[in-house]
């Protein structure tokens, strides 16, 4: 992103968002659930900050001071892992390299040479992205050998943004697109992630690790993937930002793939405004598609989001989803009056299209896996296209030791190849569709955003009976490559529930600077107690 576009940004974001939900007022949002006692003992506290809550702007300030040092805040990520991950499973593996990267930018700090707002941060990135230096195996034993050879595009723009890549997070195996019940969370190579609020609830997959190594604060941002869900699920589930960005908006070389025309990487972390300065360096002019579309850098932004009541005036659709259950309806209701109060319009609307879109979507990911997959597999040592990789997870044990099945892959294999008229047919119905059906509601009501519940509260893991996730409400934007941010809506019980915003093509900044507004007037943040269990009767 152009300097002018960063500094217009974090305008937006900083001013009032971060003071508003300073570290302060965010804890009393924690001290204020019952049965605190349950919460681990190890500290948050690191340089005079609180790792729970502290954000970007608020640690690059400290750097530039020299009262806090990338070298001290990596060590305090590091600590909190090998004492807190433990109980999650989330991180599979930290980089040997990360106390020399904080050490290189505390030098380029002194020496007043920072490369921006994520140099000396801790990052943790999802294993289906490619890292030269650390395996990267989407969680499956078949990619568990030679690290690739070089990293994913998205990890060389951090590198160069001076961000300290801190390791790998677990995730569903093959970003949760092999077997027809599988259990989100759970793979091969690292076993099953937890949801750290409720320790035998499901995290929601794919981006299940990087998702709860946030709520644990276990590292600053992360970074997730999505094709439809894997992002905005697991942020909601475990009560953290999380951004699918518009498709095309950071580039999907280098990693792990299920479909182009749908997948797409994104920030991860605990409040807008990080999440918000991650895409500013993911994103990129030459990531753009070349359809015309303004880039996140051209963006036309507003200050609203900075200002007293950036909320008034704003048109939000709601989308109920009663499906969800009668516990996340009524936190719905419960959102769209304090958004009002707040000064925003909250219509109740109704998505156009949905059943087809839901008949077309997953026989055309058959066929773009089996594209996709056999181009990726001979760049990486192991089972070189879709039918060895079926064979591998066929005579290796390990890789059914929580879901033996894998028929997603036997139906991507004997699904139409992409250049097949009916294929072709289905792709052009769906983005057609699901375009329309974010279009023509948010014309028809003049809206700024539309919201629904990213999640229902977490279900309990179970390998045996597989996800118990029937949400519908991340199709519309991921299918039609339009952005989507799930921030912190509240609690049924002890589980968190997102509030799912999203808007037109390449509207992210405009979506994140809403986000922010929302995040700031909910306020429904609080740090996980890593219960082992919850009374049966709270959600499913």
């Amino acid at each position: 992103m152009k300097k002018r576009s960063l500094a217009a940004l974090t305008a937006i974001l900083v001013v009032v968002p971060l003071v508003a939900a300073a570290p302060g007022q965010r804890a009393r949002a924690a001290d204020s659930g019952p049965g605190d006692a349950a919460r681990p003992a190890e500290s948050t506290l690191v340089g005079g900050v609180d790792l729970d809550t502290v954000t970007i702007p608020e640690l690059q300030a400290r750097m530039d001071r020299g009262s806090l040092s990338s070298l001290r805040l990596t060590l305090a990520y590091l600590r909190r892992i090998k004492a807190v991950d433990p109980r999650i499973n989330a991180v599979l593996r930290t980089s040997p390299t990360a106390l020399r990267q904080a050490a290189a930018s505390d030098l380029r700090h002194r020496l007043g040479k920072s490369r921006g707002p994520l140099d000396g941060i801790p990052v943790l990135l999802k294993d289906n992205v490619n890292t030269r230096d650390m395996p990267t195996t989407a969680g499956s034993l078949a990619l568990a050998g030679k690290a690739p050879d070089s990293d994913a595009d998205l990890v060389g723009k951090l590198r160069a943004a001076g961000a300290v890549i801190l390791g790998k997070t677990n995730l569903s195996e093959w970003a949760n697109f092999r077997a027809a019940k599988p259990t989100s969370g759970w793979s091969a190579v690292g076993g099953q992630t937890n949801n750290p609020y409720v320790l035998d609830r499901n995290p929601c997959g794919s981006s299940s690790g990087s998702a709860a190594a946030l709520a644990a604060s276990l590292a600053q941002v992360a970074i997730g993937t999505e094709t439809d869900g894997s992002i905005v699920c697991p942020a909601g589930m475990n009560g953290v930002v999380g951004l699918k960005p518009s498709l095309g908006v950071v580039s999907q070389s280098g990693v792990v793939p299920i479909s182009a025309e749908q997948d797409t990487a994104g920030p991860m972390a605990r409040n807008v405004i990080d999440a918000a300065l991650t895409l500013s360096v993911l994103g990129g002019r030459d990531t753009v598609r070349p359809d015309g579309a303004p880039s996140l850098t051209d963006a036309s932004l507003t200050d609203s989001a900075g200002r007293p009541g950036g909320l008034r005036g704003k048109r939000i659709g709601l989308w109920r989803l009663p499906s969800l259950g009668a516990e996340v309806d009524a936190l719905m209701t419960r959102t769209a009056e304090q958004l009002t109060d707040a000064g925003a319009e909250v219509v109740e609307v109704s998505m156009p299209y949905q059943e087809r879109l839901a008949e077309l979507e997953f026989p055309a990911l058959l066929s773009e896996f089996h594209r996709d997959i056999d181009a990726y597999l001979p760049s990486r040592e192991g089972p070189q296209d879709l039918a060895e990789l079926i064979e591998f997870n066929r005579t290796h044990p390990r890789e059914q030791t929580c879901f033996a099945g894998q028929e997603l892959f036997e139906q991507a294999l004997a699904a139409p190849p992409t250049t097949d008229p009916e294929y072709r047919a289905m792709r052009a119905e769906l983005t057609d569709l699901s375009r329309r059906s974010i279009d023509e509601v948010m014309a028809a009501h003049g809206l700024d955003a539309i919201a629904s519940p990213a999640n229902p509260p977490a279900w309990t893991t179970d390998c045996a009976r597989g996800d118990n996730d029937v949400i519908p409400s991340s199709t519309p934007a991921a299918v039609a490559g339009y952005p989507s941010l799930s921030v912190p809506a509240g609690f049924v019980g002890e589980l968190p529930v997102g509030l799912l915003l999203m808007a037109g093509d390449r509207q992210d900044a405009e979506l994140l600077s809403l986000g922010a507004a929302v995040e700031h007037r909910l306020d429904a943040w609080r740090a996980p107690r890593y219960l082992p269990s919850t009374p049966s009767g709270t959600s499913r």
